[in-house]
């Protein structure tokens, strides 16, 4: 442990400054956009942005850090998303964020790939979970404390914006500065929708509709909870509770999907998560009245935060679940595919559910929630009578973040990326 954080502490420290500054972001923009009165339809169109710039930049990638080297792809794309922070403060108007959050999707997924990619270089097969470990650590950990940025200044003000571009480009020092050579990159090719439809119905389909539901949850929250009146601090804490929850169950719910079917884990965590989503909009009664009119948040705060629990460790099992029926060698190409399924359904979850939201109500936020976990579990029932449980000695449940790249797939400890062949003289 030691020795990885010796080797991989710049990097680390820049990924952690770096999701400081977009989990506030991400908080920030949804409470701006209430407080600018943006309609939430022209929000979630707002917000789809960076998801759609995610897809882009991931299909894009690899050939520019091919060509250009990680360390300078690293600087330019977080120097632009940097710029494009502050840009924020200055065009404030829906359409102009949309193109921004494009931008901003294509540079994150940048920095994640070279990240992960740097990751993979820097560990071994004996250290690679540890490696995985300590990074999905720094996400979760960075991102929540970010979120409690938010009570710095007004949203309204443009002192949060100069605040998250700071945090950005002291992203930069430690990567820069490090004396460690940049890893070799090496392209990952992924199965086709098709293709991985044939391998896992479930994994295909349930990586498109979580992709669908998991982009909601993150980009519409802070929205859902302005809308609901929360306070600024409020508006941190339920983010914060919902990022947390997320990474503390990854654990305790992979090792019960080691043990019993996997498809049963899916559909029983699927469902629990809808029933507490379900559980939500009845705590939150009368929330959205201020004083003693208001009902108290301390039900919805515990309903959120078991409805994460549930809810974030399922594209993991999903994983886990598609490598039981593939052999050891595809499991890379089979997480990029599931990858490649979750990014087409995430970019069109927070315009759905804006506009589901805009027709019913701040609660249709949790209604879209229900619904697409609920399609998953009806899906794993039918499928648990279309096909038996196969029992894959080399399928195991890993803890995974969810922006996690096809690259850093091969950080999973159990696939073993294999080293390039040197040549030695005879």
């Amino acid at each position: 442990m030691d020795k990885i954080l010796k080797n991989s502490w710049a990097l680390f420290l820049g990924m952690g400054l770096i999701m400081l500054a977009h989990g506030y972001q991400g908080s920030l923009l949804g409470v701006r956009a209430v407080k600018e009165e943006f309609s939430l339809t022209a929000t979630g169109f707002m917000l789809s942005g960076y998801y759609i710039g995610y897809f882009i930049g991931a299909k894009t990638i690899t050939n520019l850090i091919s060509r250009v080297g990680h360390i300078r792809v690293f600087a330019a794309f977080a120097s632009i998303a940097s710029i494009v922070v502050l840009l924020h403060s200055i065009f404030v108007n829906p359409l102009t964020w949309f193109i921004l959050r494009v931008v901003t999707g294509i540079s994150m997924v940048s920095i994640y790939t070279i990240a992960e990619s740097w990751l993979n270089d820097r560990s071994s097969n004996k250290n690679r979970g540890s490696v995985l470990s300590i990074y999905m650590i720094v996400l979760y950990g960075s991102m929540a404390v970010g979120m409690f940025f938010l009570n710095f200044s007004s949203p309204i003000n443009f002192q949060p914006f100069i605040l998250i571009s700071l945090f950005m480009s002291l992203a930069l020092i430690p990567i820069l500065l490090t004396k460690k050579k940049a890893p070799t990159f090496k392209k990952i090719t992924g199965m086709s929708l098709s293709e991985l439809y044939k391998v896992s119905p479930l994994g295909m389909i349930g990586s498109l509709f979580y992709g669908t539901a998991q982009s909601a949850l993150f980009s519409l929250l802070a929205v859902y909870a302005a809308s609901m009146n929360f306070t600024i601090l409020e508006i941190s804490i339920v983010t914060f509770l919902v990022a947390i929850s997320g990474a503390l169950s990854q654990w305790p719910i992979g090792k019960f999907s080691d043990t019993f079917d996997r498809r049963r884990v899916i559909i029983y965590t699927t469902f629990a998560a809808a029933f507490f989503a379900l559980c939500a909009i009845f705590a939150s009664g009368s929330m959205f009245y201020d004083g003693m009119l208001g009902s108290s948040k301390k039900w919805f705060y515990i309903f959120i935060v078991l409805f994460a629990f549930a809810s974030l460790p399922m594209f993991a099992i999903i994983f886990a679940h598609t490598n039981d029926y593939i052999p050891k060698e595809k499991f890379v190409a089979a997480g990029a595919g599931l990858q490649f399924a979750f990014g087409l359904g995430a970019i069109s979850g927070p315009f759905l559910c804006s506009m589901l939201m805009n027709a019913i109500g701040p609660n249709g936020y949790f209604v879209f929630l229900i619904f697409f976990h609920g399609v998953i579990g009806v899906f794993g029932i039918y499928r648990m009578k279309i096909r038996d449980t196969q029992d894959n000695p080399d399928s195991q449940f890993v803890p995974m973040p969810q922006t996690i790249t096809p690259i850093g797939m091969e950080l999973n400890p159990i696939t073993e990326p294999m080293d390039e062949p040197v040549k030695t003289d005879n």
